[in-house]
């Protein structure tokens, strides 16, 4: 009798959408779970601390530049303030938002990934080695770069979908629905930090340029785009400005947003010094770097036009821009090269895949490559844990910074209110405290970043310690913060009209705080040039 036919084999494959939503989950897990940790400490950079005050005195109808002073836009503080009304006013309620961005910008990684048409494996694997190396560099703290983050990554997905249309035989112009919505993201963002600026031309070079070069798109429907793209980009900040207008605090807003950064930008650490900081968060990102060269060694300019070599070409631009932006403002904090991170992701998990295929056995290309990858994200989380194990606080440890909160909220009684000369401005949203003066960040007022502001700070300073603040907090061990004439001031108050209330011992030296004697207390001023957010 004739054999039966062999039956044919059915290989049954999830839809395109369930593996992108599995993809989705994974990159989320991965954020929730590497930056769980930030939870604990009260503090990880005094700079998230400002945002916390301006937020929290916001929803109490003090807005932003008027009665709680920076040299940034007000996009931190509203994202901040959205974060309090969803979760409640805590440290806790501004670290979810971190995580949430982290989140979110990680599956904006994995959508620029599939934009270009790399393999989803390596689009989850840069949202789960973003996830991990957010929490160096002192992100494990929600600060600028992790706001703006999601939205500038958005937008550069955009410019590299259109890009790799444009370069096909077929080329296809962007659409104006394309174009709002990048121009929106990076509207956004810059409603953060200005720093943004270089990455959202790149986002448009990409959404535009390609298609212009391969006579895709007309030049005077290009000039059209360009026109709109700015107006989007400008968009937000010029709403929120005429916000202030109404209200009659257009200078404020002008000088907290425009002017200040500007004077900011003027000025320079050496040289020797910037190489320093740049050496130290190389270091830090050694592993991410060196899988970084390997795509970048692997380029090759004839084969451009293959998913693998287009995502490297983009992202190594990306990189280079996004490089620029952290030199721009000429202090190269630690935060700063958080910038880094999201092309950095895309890069090295590009450089890790090389590798798998080039060494791994067939069959198991995956597998190893998903190793590296996790490895590359734990190393980075390790080594932050390391760190927090090593110094205590929070873990092992009592918080500091907690036990400061907890004794100025005794010292300063119910809607009393503080002034710390020179600690972390958190401890006024922690103990809940009123702020004596509308420049909450020390080294605005008492530090060496005096002259960012059109505010003569000595004037000012002199008019807080005569109003005789509940309590002044006094940081010795970072007494060196503050200006040789400030410190006079802070101490002659001290030594003449309060009495040290407690101590807590920082790893840094010993924190004082000081009540105001009762003979010496004044009636307490009410805040003023208060309204409805």
């Amino acid at each position: 009798m004739p054999e039966a036919p062999t039956p044919i084999a059915v290989t049954r494959h999830a839809p395109p959408l369930l593996k992108d939503l599995a993809a989705v989950l994974t990159i989320c897990a991965a954020a929730a779970l590497f930056r769980i940790t930030s939870f604990i400490p009260a503090v990880v950079d005094t700079d998230e601390g400002l945002y916390l005050v301006q937020a929290r005195d916001w929803l109490h109808g003090g807005w932003p530049l008027v009665t709680a002073w920076d040299m940034h836009p007000v996009g931190a503080p509203a994202m901040f303030a959205l974060a309090f009304l969803a979760f409640g006013v805590s440290v806790e309620s501004a670290r979810l938002l971190g995580m949430i961005c982290v989140a979110a910008t990680g599956c904006a990684l994995f959508g620029a990934a599939r934009a270009a048409g790399v393999p989803r494996p390596v689009g989850v694997a840069a949202g789960v080695v973003y996830a991990g190396l957010s929490v160096l560099l002192s992100g494990l703290g929600t600060n600028t770069e992790l706001l703006i983050a999601p939205f500038v990554t958005g937008a550069m997905a955009i410019g590299m979908g259109a890009t790799a249309r444009a370069i096909r035989p077929n080329p296809v112009a962007p659409s104006w629905g394309e174009l709002a919505f990048a121009g929106l993201l990076v509207g956004c963002a810059l409603l953060v930090k200005q720093v943004v600026v270089p990455e959202g031309c790149l986002a448009f070079a990409l959404l535009v340029l390609p298609a212009v070069m391969r006579q895709a798109l007309p030049l005077r429907r290009a000039a059209a785009m360009a026109a709109t793209y700015a107006a989007l980009c400008a968009g937000p900040f010029v709403l929120m400005g005429l916000a202030y207008w109404s209200h009659g605090w257009l200078e404020q807003y002008l000088d907290g947003s425009l002017l200040a950064p500007f004077r900011y930008s003027m000025e320079r650490i050496p040289g020797p010094e910037a190489l320093r900081r740049i050496a130290a968060a190389a270091l830090a990102l050694g592993f991410p770097l060196g899988a970084a060269l390997v795509a970048v060694i692997s380029w090759r300019p004839g084969q451009a036009a293959r998913p693998l070599q287009l995502l490297t070409a983009l992202v190594t631009l990306w990189f280079v821009v996004a490089s620029a932006a952290i030199a721009g403002p000429g202090f190269y904090f630690a935060h700063y090269f958080l910038l880094w991170l999201p092309p950095l992701s895309l890069l090295a998990v590009v450089g890790l895949w090389r590798l798998a295929l080039v060494f791994a056995r067939p069959g198991a290309t995956r597998a190893v490559f998903a190793g590296l990858a996790l490895l590359m994200a734990a190393e980075a989380w390790f080594l932050e844990l390391h760190g927090r194990f090593e110094r205590g606080p929070g873990w092992v440890l009592p918080d500091p910074v907690r036990e400061v909160a907890a004794k100025v909220a005794e010292a300063a009684g119910a809607g009393g209110n503080a002034f710390i000369a020179n600690y972390h401005p958190s401890v006024y949203v922690l103990s809940g405290t009123r702020i004596a003066t509308r420049f909450p960040f020390p080294v605005h007022l008492t530090g060496f970043f005096e002259d960012l502001s059109d505010t003569n700070t000595l004037v000012e300073l002199d008019r807080v310690l005569a109003s005789r603040p509940r309590v002044i907090v006094v940081d010795r061990g970072w007494i060196h913060t503050m200006r040789p004439d400030a410190v006079e001031r802070v101490m002659a108050t001290v030594a003449a009209h309060y009495e040290l209330y407690a101590t807590v011992n920082e790893f840094r030296g010993p924190v004082e705080i000081y009540r105001v004697k009762p003979e010496d207390a004044l009636p307490l001023a009410q805040p003023s040039e208060r309204a409805s957010p």
